[in-house]
């Protein structure tokens, strides 16, 4: 029976990577335009400051995606997450009133999700996570991709 549970969720979805690097591409091009003097699209695009300004968002929103990512551990002594690089939270099983899988839908995105039913949500992708409501009235979701083991690890350990 293993000690912990652990997951590593990253942004893998293949739709967002397109979008990303589409986004990408489009100040590329005006650049590589501009620098050979061809007109693409009807028009000969200018090395403005908006299209600089344009070309480092698209690589910062591109990077913050690459690095981001949801740890989760589970302990016999406290719960850990993770998202990476905004947000840490560890909690002490002593104060938590109660923790259950749940299939909790679709919450209006993904990222740190405030003001849900479910308090705080921190997800990557998917419906499925950990619902924990603290002794305290607070509540929190982590989502997860592995559903089943933490089910069974919560079982192993009694929680």
């Amino acid at each position: 029976m293993p000690t912990k549970f652990k997951e590593v969720q990253y942004f893998n979805q293949w739709w967002l990577w397109i979008i990303l690097i589409g986004c990408l591409i489009i100040p590329f091009v005006g650049i590589i335009s501009n620098l050979s003097g061809n007109e693409i699209a009807g028009r000969v695009w200018t090395l403005d400051a908006g299209l600089w300004v344009y070309l480092i968002l698209s690589l910062l929103i591109f990077l913050l995606f690459k690095i981001m990512h949801l740890r989760t551990e589970i302990t016999r002594d406290e719960i850990r997450m993770k998202l990476v690089p905004f947000k840490s939270k560890r909690t002490k099983w002593k104060d938590v009133a109660s923790a259950q899988v749940i299939d909790y839908g679709f919450v209006g995105g993904w990222g740190i999700r405030l003001f849900t039913k479910y308090g705080t949500v921190y997800n990557i992708r998917g419906s499925k996570g950990l619902a924990i409501e603290l002794k305290d009235g607070k509540k929190y979701l982590i989502g997860t991709q592995d559903p089943e083991s933490l089910k069974k690890y919560l079982a192993d350990h009694g929680h």
